[in-house]
């Protein structure tokens, strides 16, 4: 009997894993062709879709996350270019930024920016008003917008975000106090201290996919 059991629970957790897997390729699928931007309704859409409500099939943000990219090898073969050209707008406007000290994050950092991404970055300053000066003195027009992040458990902020356009790529620039610098606020996929890279980090990255590229890695 115990056997059955046992047996029967290892039926019902390959079920509930095979379950998990469809909805995080549903809600990639969803991200990539759809536009959806937000992981938490890109699941649940997936979850109405296939019909799927019990909490435990419900896939982690991290999972659709490496679904996405996934889905995007096989069918968007497009956001190859899109994201290398990122990356290297990123690293020109992080070496034009060097004094707020950016660090790059988001999509285009870990490889689900399509066509549509903003490049995002954070600066760092404890006087909020310099990177507008800075982008006045050098004749950029953007536009302030604001947002609310999660500096750590305990602490909520609401920091200033400019946004502007070049070379046809939207950024998005978060503007954080200079303590931000020792670590990251949370990321709204996982909750951990999001991913982000430095100029030299950014750098490498490029040289690595370049390397990549020509051995057919």
């Amino acid at each position: 009997m115990p056997h059955a059991r046992q047996h029967a629970h290892q039926h019902a957790l390959t079920r509930t894993r095979e379950r998990r897997h469809r909805l995080a390729t549903e809600a990639a699928r969803l991200m990539a062709e759809g536009g959806i931007r937000d992981y938490h309704q890109a699941k649940l859409k997936a979850a109405e879709r296939l019909g799927i409500f019990d909490d435990a099939s419900l896939p982690r943000n991290r999972e659709i996350e490496d679904a996405l990219r996934e889905y995007q090898r096989l069918f968007q073969r497009e956001n190859v270019p899109a994201l290398r050209q990122r990356r290297e707008a990123a690293l020109r406007a992080m070496e034009f930024f060097d004094e707020f000290q950016p660090r790059l994050v988001g999509s285009v950092l870990d490889g689900t920016a399509d066509t549509r991404s903003p490049v995002a970055l954070h600066l760092f300053s404890d006087d909020p008003d310099a990177p507008p000066r800075f982008l006045e003195q050098h004749g950029i027009p953007a536009e302030s917008r604001s947002r609310r992040v999660r500096l750590d458990r305990e602490r909520i902020a609401d920091v200033p975000v400019w946004v502007f356009t070049a070379e046809d790529i939207a950024f998005d620039l978060t503007v954080l106090p200079l303590d931000g610098l020792r670590q990251a606020p949370l990321s709204s996929v996982d909750e951990k201290p999001m991913k982000r890279a430095s100029v030299a980090q950014l750098r490498q990255l490029l040289t690595e996919e370049e390397i990549a590229g020509y051995t057919g890695g």
